[in-house]
């Protein structure tokens, strides 16, 4: 998608991936069409994880909204 906005969504221990935390990337097109890439980081370590949206891709985290999965720890942009 052109013009879109990259974000990570970070899940913690997912149905198929009942061992890790994941972090999945979806787009978001001018309009709000969202969609999944195949994109996914998988860790053993939530502190990995957000190391490596932090430090290595230069993201800011966005906390949960109430209205989320469960399974939703954080949204990073």
């Amino acid at each position: 998608m052109t013009g879109s906005l990259s974000m990570w969504t970070v899940y913690d221990h997912p149905k198929d991936f009942p061992n890790c935390f994941v972090a999945r990337e979806f787009r978001v097109a001018p309009g709000g069409k969202t969609e999944i890439t195949p994109n996914v980081i998988v860790s053993p370590s939530l502190e990995i994880l957000r190391h490596m949206l932090l430090v290595d891709m230069h993201l800011t985290c966005l906390t949960r909204n109430e209205e989320d999965d469960p399974v939703i720890i954080e949204t990073w942009l």
